[in-house]
């Protein structure tokens, strides 16, 4: 197997999955579910940009963690500030993104390749031996603490993270916006596509990081 850093591949996934939540928003068909509820907080209060509202949604996630454990957790906080970077990353992903070319086929393309690299990130950061995005702590966590399969829970998360958009933005917009076909695909789908490259990770890969076993020996 080889030895990857965990470090590294937690910046990539940063990177990654922030880039993929804009490009599945701006290909049209629907902002991915995991900030569908920021982006509906953005169009109700739009002072605060798409990554402000991110990492203010992630900090309630961690608060809603604490409440489940009934106990503050020290690497949670870590996992804020990784969530405030993922915030950073989605307006800076936003400038250059939204100066693409759009057509049709491009659409397609930015939706596929949002989609993808989601999932890839997912994967890593689950893996990566380092303090993960809330929004991908979230599930992870829930599915150790409900003793339910990680897959369910992450389509559950998601699907609720859809209705709570659709009633705010339908409650103050009074329309739904910002979901789509690919929004309600990627939900139902994202937890086993996670699945799938995670198994092909495990099979390939063996991270270490300063927060591993491995690397404090």
């Amino acid at each position: 197997m080889r030895v990857v850093r965990g470090e590294l591949m937690l910046l990539l996934a940063v990177i990654l999955n922030s880039l993929g939540v804009v490009l599945l928003l701006y290909s049209g068909s629907g902002i991915s579910a995991i900030s569908s509820v920021p982006f509906s907080l953005n169009l109700i209060m739009p002072a605060l940009s798409l990554g402000t509202w991110t990492y203010l949604f992630q900090a309630f996630l961690i608060l809603v963690l604490f409440a489940c454990r009934k106990r503050i957790v020290p690497t949670y906080l870590l996992s804020f500030a990784v969530g405030f970077f993922f915030g950073i990353f989605t307006d800076i992903h936003t400038v250059w993104v939204y100066a693409l070319p759009l057509n049709l086929p491009l659409r397609l393309a930015y939706f596929a390749i949002g989609y993808v690299i989601i999932a890839f990130g997912i994967a890593a950061s689950n893996r990566c031996q380092m303090p993960l995005i809330p929004t991908d702590l979230f599930p992870r966590e829930l599915s150790q603490i409900t003793s339910v399969s990680y897959a369910k829970v992450k389509i559950s998360f998601d699907v609720v993270c859809l209705a709570v958009t659709i009633v705010l933005t339908l409650g103050f917009t009074g329309r739904v916006q910002g979901l789509g076909a690919g929004t309600v695909a990627a939900a139902l789908t994202t937890g086993w596509a996670v699945d799938l490259i995670g198994s092909w990770m495990d099979r390939h890969w063996t991270f270490v990081s300063i927060f591993s076993r491995k690397e404090l020996a």
